[in-house]
């Protein structure tokens, strides 16, 4: 018989600069966090030349251990699974840690292989920031770091590099001295392992990369402080090599808001490695992933997300949780849809997240109504900047929540203004969409669905429909009449023909 204890599932990730916890409840087919835990314990700090851990750095870890194992106690043990990644993989005397640890965890700790941590931080990425074509996965650790090309759930190629932020900033930034030389020995440190599986990571033709935590989410969490709204580019990274640098030692890394302390003392190394993977494998734009290794030993245990599209998934937990019309919801969706794709067809502006991320913001037009009518496009965005949509990246969500933002009312062009200019343009078309599918389905039935075609020439929109439909629906007519309007004022030109 399936009691309450069964509906939870903890995954337990022993890494070689942070150990995390994370206990999660499986709610009505969706996945629900309840705990989150993370200790900073740098154990691959506590490796010596010969591969030995001091028993400094285990009394550390298994001090951390002791407080795990306390939320642990009550779930299942066929509900739980440990890991332990490249630093117990490399450590001579691991029994030392590994015997007592599981004594007190009462449950197995697996130390997986480089290849298999990979696999799982791909299915991580997978479940979490479900992405078109083939994807580019990167996870900086500790002491290991590993890049997979995959499709969906099937990893295609993976490789686990013996190189981390923390082993690199031993090796390389000891004492803390942030120069010029000490970045480009450690950027070709880094480019000179990653050289020999290059080509092969290349002729995937990957379509879009994904960063897992770390030192990429250090990074973005940098850009939005300074109200860059966009993914990390090579430039924003040489750019916060070049700030180190003049700042000439750790300890003035304080100075970098957004910077979270502690992530301080490993930054320039996982900085440092990021530039090499962006040169080496040529990388335009990198997006944060929702998850990571935990999250793919979390779903791959509960064995119904394993065949459920997650971008769906994640649009209807966010349905039922903030009460949002269904039938509503899938309506605005399925025109905008629509309506995209014949946009898509007529300009340069789109890429592979403009259907993605204008479908999902009409479904969730409404998600402000959980808190009130007036002013719901504003509450809506305040909810998607306090949650996360399973299936979609940081990216997606930030864009979701700003379209979200101006679905009604004035509109504001400044609010794209934080994305580099490719995006703003596609943003822009996608709010155009967007706003116009609303109207269209705003009668709430499908029978009051007015066929339209979109057709674009240069800057103008044409919507064009029957005489009988202006007759039949004058009240959207008149709707999209000040709609035009509405455009107009910002420089958008729009026809209802």
């Amino acid at each position: 018989m399936r009691t309450l204890q069964d509906e939870y599932y903890a995954a337990v990730d022993l890494g070689s600069n942070s150990f995390h916890m994370v206990i999660v409840r499986l709610l009505s087919g969706s996945v629900q966090i309840i705990s989150k835990n993370k200790q900073k314990v740098r154990l691959a700090s506590g490796l010596d030349e010969q591969n030995n851990l001091s028993q400094a750095s285990i009394d550390t870890a298994l001090n951390c251990i002791k407080n795990f194992a306390e939320k642990l106690q009550d779930l299942p043990a066929t509900n739980i699974r440990i890991v332990a990644t490249a630093t117990l993989r490399l450590a001579n005397n691991a029994s030392d840690f590994v015997a007592p640890a599981e004594q007190l965890l009462k449950n197995k700790i697996n130390i997986i292989s480089g290849d298999e941590e990979a696999r799982q931080i791909y299915l991580g990425v997978a479940y979490t920031s479900a992405s078109q074509g083939n994807a580019l996965v990167i996870d900086i650790g500790g002491a290991s770091t590993e890049v997979v090309v995959g499709r969906d759930l099937q990893p295609l190629f993976l490789k686990s590099f013996n190189m981390g932020c923390v082993t690199l900033m031993d090796k390389y930034f000891a004492g803390g001295a942030l120069t010029e030389q000490r970045f480009s020995d450690a950027i070709e440190y880094a480019a000179t392992k990653i050289q020999p599986d290059r080509d092969m990571f290349l002729c995937f033709d990957w379509q879009q990369c994904l960063g897992a935590s770390g030192t990429p989410q250090a990074v973005t969490s940098i850009l939005i402080k300074r109200s860059i709204t966009d993914a990390i580019q090579l430039e924003h990274l040489l750019a916060l090599q070049q700030e180190c640098i003049e700042l000439k030692h750790v300890s003035k890394l304080n100075n970098i808001d957004g910077l979270e302390p502690s992530r301080r003392a490993i930054f320039p190394a996982g900085l440092a490695i990021l530039i090499a993977l962006f040169k080496s494998l040529e990388i335009e734009n990198m997006h944060i992933s929702g998850g990571a290794l935990r999250e793919g030993i979390i779903y791959g245990m509960i064995e119904e997300f394993k065949k459920t599209d997650r971008k769906i998934q994640g649009i209807n937990q966010l349905i039922s949780r903030f009460h949002i019309d269904r039938t509503q919801s899938e309506r605005a969706g399925r025109i905008a849809s629509l309506l995209c794709r014949q946009m898509c067809q007529q300009t340069q502006h789109c890429n592979l997240d403009t259907e993605i991320v204008v479908s999902a913001a009409a479904a969730l037009h409404e998600i402000g109504l959980h808190i009130g009518y007036k002013r719901h496009h504003q509450h809506g965005a305040y909810i998607l900047s306090n949650i996360e949509i399973l299936g979609f990246t940081q990216l997606q969500r930030m864009m979701i929540k700003d379209l979200i933002l101006m679905h009604r009312g004035k509109i504001d062009a400044t609010v794209f203004s934080g994305y580099n200019e490719k995006l703003q343009r596609m943003l822009n078309d996608a709010l155009r969409v967007l706003r116009i599918a609303i109207i269209l389905s705003f009668r709430r039935s499908d029978d009051a669905i007015p066929l339209t075609k979109l057709t674009i020439d240069k800057s103008q929109w044409t919507l064009h429909f029957d005489e009988d439909v202006k007759q039949k629906h004058p009240l959207i007519i008149t709707e999209l009449t000040h709609e035009a309007w509405m455009q107009y004022t910002v420089g958008w030109n729009l026809v209802i023909s």
